[in-house]
């Protein structure tokens, strides 16, 4: 692993589980996990890690909710396929707090946004958001790392002995994945938001 990425890690995985619960999708799921695990395994500080993924996924998470609240259902038609947007309202408007923490635990291919969307602009309170999704994340990354400080070092060798001439090919690929996931992402966000104003210029103009 190159030496900037042990020396900056706490700061990667902060930005990485906060793109992660944000609006920006990253094109790798589980990648806040993955980082933790190399980090931890290479004698990072894995109190510093946890505290970094969860402040940084909690950050992400109420941008994610402010968003929702901002946009209204609306939004949520914008982001969230049809097919999974019927159930996803149905299980907020039942058990709200309950669907955050079980959606914020579960590891992919479980998608987030959309509950993280939809307790925005379903009207989910702040403080019930913010302390079960942060409750979710802190047991979801407190477990992966546990699993890293446990079982680290030997997943780390295996991937060394058996991939050791692809390490540094498979590593910078990770890192030009997210870093174009997130361009992407927010290129994405940016050009919803100029069409949404476009759309309400246009209407008022012929109001």
């Amino acid at each position: 692993m190159p030496h900037w990425l042990i020396q900056t890690g706490a700061l990667g995985v902060f930005v990485v589980a906060l793109l992660d619960s944000s609006i920006i999708p990253l094109p790798i799921p589980g990648s806040t996990d993955l980082l933790i695990l190399l980090l931890v395994a290479h004698q990072a500080n894995p109190w510093l890690l946890l505290l970094a993924a969860v402040s940084g996924s909690v950050i992400g998470g109420y941008l994610t909710w402010g968003a929702g609240k901002k946009g209204g259902e609306a939004l949520l038609e914008k982001y969230v396929p049809a097919r999974v947007l019927s159930p996803i309202k149905r299980w907020m408007k039942n058990g709200g707090i309950a669907s955050i923490v079980i959606a914020a635990l579960l590891p992919p291919p479980i998608p987030l946004l959309p509950f993280l969307l939809a307790a925005g602009a379903l009207g989910m309170s702040r403080k019930k958001f913010v302390l079960s999704f942060a409750f979710a994340r802190m047991a979801r990354y407190g477990a992966v790392t546990w699993l890293a400080v446990r079982y680290g070092r030997p997943i780390i060798h295996r991937w060394e002995q058996y991939l050791a001439g692809w390490s540094d090919v498979v590593l910078w690929s990770f890192i030009a994945l997210l870093a174009g996931g997130a361009l992407f992402g927010f290129w994405k966000y940016r050009h919803e938001q100029n069409k949404s104003r476009t759309e309400e210029n246009a209407a008022h103009a012929s109001g």
